[in-house]
């Protein structure tokens, strides 16, 4: 990624960075190293661009939805083929086959058309850049992400809806790892909208729940609506997924605060967004499946799969000598994310390949099939984040990168250009 270094894109960026800080969520415009973290200059999509990127996250969610009932009526699926934890299990079973509020698909261009290579669909993130971002860049085309916080507040409010809880404005807890600075422009864009529409907000961990006499409480608030932004892995059993990894330290789940929740839940006494449910749609072995069992989706999701997600086997299950050629594959870990548990072939040496190959835990990995991004007219591709909230496409989260989607992508702006008529 080139730095902006030039003394003229250097002051440019400096007047963007600026109009970026005023809001005060987005604080540090600069990765660590002194690059930039944004681009003003934003991503246009066609009308018929952005539709068929909406439609492939969409139909995507859809299918994850079809896994998820799949592993709620075969519940050995999640034992066998997901190798779900004791507590993942705990998870899926109290809230089966509900997993779905706030999504976002990374979905790709390339010539054969739109591919998702996955869906985040327990703590997505994000949030705060794609809609801050557009706000400052000042386009002159549609926004697409107006409507993505107020869609998120109809998201709450209809999870509220089904409660037994007192009369008046909602009391909304949300949920993260308060040790971590990664995701806080998104916490504090939901705590600004939430107060903006008149609901008391209350932040904390998992470590600040407490039963209540009326349901679950955050630093001794009652809630009716934890926003969950804690990934379901973390709450379950802390496993590696290399052989020679260390343990993890914490590596015992968080039974206590977890049975809070679900206890709660259960006496419809409140409601968590994301539903534990997602730890089987986050699993990538759940898109394995989709592929494995294709058989057993209807016609429409069969379709999708093959139309939009890359072909993925359980690691285990693909012949060692297909899978030694790594220019045709990614691997990936069950929970993981950009960075050590995601190995792409094409840009790692053969000794790497081979040594991920023999230290990946069984029944802890996927293989996806490899595709060729579309690139701009600079080399980069964009890695088209799209957010789908209750099965329906709501914003664009845009990266940009040359090689596989990392921590020093450039998050861009993102407008859509109308058809003209």
């Amino acid at each position: 990624m080139t730095p902006v270094s030039d003394a003229v894109d250097a002051a440019a960026y400096r007047t963007f960075a600026g109009r970026l800080t005023r809001c005060g969520i987005l604080s540090d415009p600069w990765l660590d190293d002194g690059r930039a973290r944004f681009r003003e200059r934003p991503v246009l999509l066609s009308a018929a661009r952005a539709e068929a990127l909406a439609t492939a996250a969409a139909l995507v969610t859809a299918v994850h939805d079809e896994a998820a009932r799949l592993c709620a009526a075969d519940p050995a699926l999640c034992r066998d083929f997901l190798s779900l934890t004791p507590t993942q299990r705990t998870m899926w079973e109290a809230c089966a086959p509900l997993w779905h509020g706030i999504a976002r698909a990374d979905v790709f261009e390339t010539i054969e058309g739109p591919r998702v290579c996955e869906l985040n669909s327990d703590t997505p993130s994000g949030e705060a850049e794609a809609v801050l971002l557009n706000e400052a860049a000042r386009g002159s085309h549609e926004d697409p992400n107006v409507e993505l916080m107020p869609r998120l507040c109809a998201l709450v409010e209809a999870y509220a809806a089904e409660l037994i809880r007192p009369p008046g404005p909602l009391t909304v807890g949300i949920v993260y790892p308060t040790d971590q600075v990664e995701d806080l422009s998104m916490v504090a864009l939901y705590q600004r909208t939430f107060v903006g529409r008149g609901w008391k907000v209350v932040l904390g961990s998992p470590y600040n729940l407490s039963r209540h006499r009326h349901g679950a409480a955050l630093f001794a608030t009652r809630c009716d609506v934890f926003v969950r932004h804690y990934k379901t892995d973390w709450w379950s059993e802390r496993e590696a997924v290399w052989r020679d990894a260390p343990r993890f330290a914490d590596e015992a789940p968080l039974t206590g605060p977890l049975s809070i929740l679900l206890e709660a839940e259960r006496a419809g006494r409140c409601a968590v967004v994301n539903p534990f449910g997602a730890v089987v749609t986050q699993n990538k072995r759940c898109m394995a499946l989709m592929w494995e069992a294709r058989a057993r989706f209807p016609a429409w999701a069969r379709a999708s799969i093959e139309a939009y997600v890359p072909p993925t086997l359980r690691l285990e299950h693909v012949d060692a000598s297909v899978i030694a050629d790594r220019s045709q594959w990614v691997l990936k870990s069950d929970y993981g994310c950009e960075g050590a548990e995601v190995i792409v072939g094409p840009e790692v040496d053969n000794a790497l390949w081979q040594r991920a190959l023999a230290e990946a835990v069984p029944g802890r990995w996927v293989a996806q099939r490899w595709f060729g991004a579309l690139r701009d007219d600079e080399g980069l591709v964009t890695n088209h984040g799209v957010y789908v909230i209750g099965g329906e496409v709501a914003g664009f989260f845009s990266r940009v990168h040359p090689a596989s989607t990392g921590t020093d992508a450039l998050t861009a702006p993102t407008f859509i250009i109308p058809e003209e008529k």
